[in-house]
């Protein structure tokens, strides 16, 4: 078997130097997500529909500006916390449309 001069693996001078990139992925939390997360959840507890539509335009506004590359794998996707958005809307108003007006008793 020949070798062809160079072509050896554990030749030290084919070693190149260890370059690191100029920029590292970060693996940062998106907050503005994760808090969303819990004043809708905050919002379906108590119900307050002043924080149900701001809480809808945020959740809007988080997934707007997600940077998909820098988000974790298995991490929060867009749609659920649109979902979230919406079904904090949805409870909040839900009294209003199940539990209608209270009727007199009528007297006959």
């Amino acid at each position: 078997m020949s070798v062809v001069p160079g072509d050896d693996p554990r030749d030290p001078s084919a070693e190149a130097k260890v370059t690191l990139p100029e920029k590292w992925q970060v693996d940062s939390l998106d907050a503005l997500s994760s808090s969303m997360m819990f004043v809708s959840g905050l919002i379906m507890v108590t119900r307050n529909r002043f924080l149900a539509w701001p809480s809808l335009l945020l959740s809007i506004n988080s997934v707007i500006n997600q940077h998909p590359l820098r988000s974790k794998e298995g991490g929060q996707s867009n749609i659920s916390v649109i979902m979230i958005g919406v079904a904090a809307l949805v409870a909040s108003y839900l009294p209003l449309i199940l539990i209608g007006p209270a009727t007199a008793p009528s007297s006959s």
